[in-house]
């Protein structure tokens, strides 16, 4: 059967989970720009947060535009939190269709330099927490008929992306794509779709509140484009994933960089050089 534009929302009709639903810091994440977008698209929104008040930060611009969203609590690297995720979309909304997991936090540290407990702490948000959520998520996605799941990686989990070192992000997020493409995989004959989102350096609270500004400008040049990311930008990009659009997209990385992937470092020296 090939589908057909119907001018509905995009989302009508599917229940959608995020997780890292509310923004780190002032200003717009990438969490809460896909919440409100998803909600905007007819989606029912499942907001979930370690911090429920930046959750509800969330909900209230859903609710004030009129979408469907509430908002759960949830440390996502405890199973029984990550089961109880899936037990609420079934509770609140009758269905679990779309599941964003956009959690992530960096970690300083190279090759000689890094700690254990940091290690061990970016490693369990960043990469164990997207399979606990999948491993309770997907039984629901199977009853509902299928579904798809989002899990964000970053450009630093295909190529080194920053300058400064983060080995224990930089492995998370490298996991995030090798164990995303297991599950498109094996989950494939149950349609439900796996794909991965590798973010380039998009400007959002999550580095907003440390960067100096001649550090951003450097990221802004970087990219091909020469245009600076936001959380939209990345937000657009799972709605696609999400919707029935992508219906036989799975298994993908899909990078949101402004071409920084394609180029080499030589290709864009002399445009960071003269400051273009």
């Amino acid at each position: 059967m090939t589908l057909m534009p119907t001018g509905r929302p995009r989302l009508a009709g599917k229940v959608a989970v995020i997780t890292g639903a509310g923004s780190s810091g002032p200003g717009l994440g990438t969490g809460k720009a896909a919440s409100i977008l998803f909600a905007r698209e007819g989606a029912q929104v499942l907001l979930v947060d370690r911090n429920a008040q930046a959750a509800a930060e969330t909900e209230a611009v859903i609710r004030e535009e009129g979408g469907t969203a509430s908002v759960l609590a949830a440390d996502v690297t405890l199973a029984s939190d990550c089961a109880a995720i899936a037990d609420a979309a079934i509770a609140r909304y009758g269905g679990l269709h779309i599941l964003f997991n956009n959690v992530g936090i960096t970690g300083p540290g190279g090759p000689t330099d890094v700690e254990e407990s940091v290690w061990d702490n970016v490693l369990d948000v960043n990469l164990k927490s997207m399979m606990l959520t999948t491993k309770y998520a997907v039984p629901k996605m199977i009853d509902a008929g299928g579904g798809s799941i989002i899990n964000m990686s970053s450009i630093a989990g295909v190529r080194a992306g920053s300058g400064a070192a983060s080995l224990p992000y930089s492995a998370s997020k490298a996991g995030v794509i090798g164990m995303s493409e297991t599950m498109a995989v094996h989950l494939g004959r149950d349609n439900v779709r796996v794909n991965v989102i590798a973010p380039g350096h998009i400007y959002t609270p999550m580095v907003g509140g440390t960067m100096e500004p001649q550090t951003r400008e450097r990221r802004r040049k970087a990219g091909p484009l020469g245009v600076e990311g936001n959380a939209w930008d990345i937000a657009y990009a799972a709605l696609f994933l999400a919707s029935d659009e992508s219906r036989w997209v799975s298994g993908i990385v899909l990078p949101v960089d402004a071409g920084l992937l394609a180029a080499t470092p030589l290709a864009m020296y002399t445009r960071i050089r003269e400051g273009e």
